[in-house]
């Protein structure tokens, strides 16, 4: 389904007397329901594809949680992409667990559509985790680097 169809459910769905639909379609899947005062809410069903790293990601997430600093933040992907930890595989990377960064200094590369984009520290921080392994394919907003601001 795509974005208009799903929109197009939704007002149907809004404007009938149901009270709950259910949708699948392949790996994709829809569930509405409508309930007092609240607006219809819709949850699409997990996919194949993501379901194994659902798991697995919020397992690493729980454990550094609990050591993590009050000043900790997510610094997190602008973009879809392919994320480098340095400028070429014979380089050194550009951060590491530990290291001070300054405000402007570059973090890692993100490939996107063979660009390659330098994503730069906005703030002065100490890198606590690097969240994602070299050459991983990013999604837009995903967290790339544990940091606290200094």
């Amino acid at each position: 389904m795509n974005l208009k169809e799903i929109k197009d459910l939704i007002k149907v769905f809004n404007s009938s007397s149901l009270s709950k639909l259910k949708v699948e379609n392949g790996d994709f899947g829809l569930t509405l329901e409508k309930g007092g005062s609240a607006p219809a809410a819709a949850a699409p069903a997990q996919t194949a594809a993501p379901a194994p790293a659902a798991p697995a990601a919020a397992p690493a997430k729980s454990e550094s949680e609990k050591s993590v600093p009050d000043n900790a933040v997510y610094i997190t992907s602008p973009m879809v992409g392919t994320f480098y930890r340095a400028p070429s595989p014979d380089s050194p990377p550009f951060v590491k667990v530990g290291d001070s960064v300054s405000k402007g200094q570059p973090l890692c590369i993100l490939e996107a559509m063979k660009i390659m984009n330098e994503l730069e520290a906005e703030f002065d921080c100490k890198i606590l985790e690097i969240l994602v392994e070299d050459g991983q394919p990013v999604e837009y907003d995903m967290p790339l680097f544990l940091v606290e601001k200094v």
